[in-house]
């Protein structure tokens, strides 16, 4: 084993949720490493490119209220604002946001990149260190240890992630990716109860393969509602929905 350095929170998982305790535990200024499998694929949005919606919505805000940045990231990688349940009464009225996903996460992963006491690693994290009940640091797979005072798990679908295709299955954090088998085996060894959670993914559509004279396009508000409150004006060209 290879001691690398120390920090004071390691985060694992660079989805939406990694991302942001990542950018709060670097803003509070303690020093902060963020561990991704591929560094390619940091706030990648692999289900559907749609942020907010009914109760979702509320949680963006309170994320930009605290200072996060899923808000203002959405905001300029959107192209289509709206805001749902507009003909009930103003208290279920909620914004929902289609994103451009390649905008998302590079915007995103630039945001990180710049961030003061933040850095970002590639690997496999195989191993929660544990010490006397406390938390020493994280191993990977090239045997490499990180010393740190605390350690959070972020790691979406990718604990021994499984994929159903028609009736084939096998294992993978998300298509052609690879799935965290050595942490979850960590986790259940540290006597926490493992389990599985489904989730579903819609086929993506060639749009060149469509008949749009046979849908009916659906557009967003015009003006578009930004869902952070430090924005002043969405400037994306915005596009429709069928």
């Amino acid at each position: 084993m290879f001691k690398d350095r120390d920090y004071d929170v390691i985060v694992v998982g660079a989805g939406h949720a990694g991302c942001e305790a990542a950018l709060a535990s670097s803003r509070m200024g303690l020093s902060t490493c963020l561990f991704t499998i591929n560094l390619d694929t940091i706030a990648q949005m692999p289900c559907n490119p749609a942020i907010g919606g009914l109760a979702k919505g509320h949680l963006v805000r309170e994320i930009d209220a605290l200072g996060g940045e899923m808000a203002k990231i959405t905001d300029s990688a959107g192209i289509q604002f709206r805001i749902l349940n507009k003909s009930k009464g103003p208290a279920v009225w909620s914004l929902r946001a289609q994103a451009d996903r390649v905008l998302y996460k590079l915007a995103m992963r630039k945001v990180l990149e710049f961030q003061k006491n933040l850095d970002i690693k590639q690997a496999f994290v195989d191993e929660i260190t544990v010490e006397d009940g406390k938390v020493k640091g994280i191993l990977t797979s090239l045997g490499i240890f990180y010393g740190a005072k605390a350690v959070i798990v972020t790691t979406g679908t990718f604990l021994k992630g499984l994929m159903h295709i028609g009736f084939e299955n096998f294992s993978a954090g998300r298509a052609g990716e690879f799935p965290s088998i050595g942490l979850s085996e960590s986790l259940k060894k540290l006597g926490l109860e493992m389990g599985r959670l489904k989730t579903g993914t819609p086929p993506r559509l060639d749009a060149k393969t469509i008949d749009f004279s046979k849908t009916e396009p659906q557009y967003g508000d015009d003006p578009p509602v930004p869902f952070s409150h430090s924005t002043g004006k969405i400037t994306n060209p915005q596009l429709p929905c069928f």
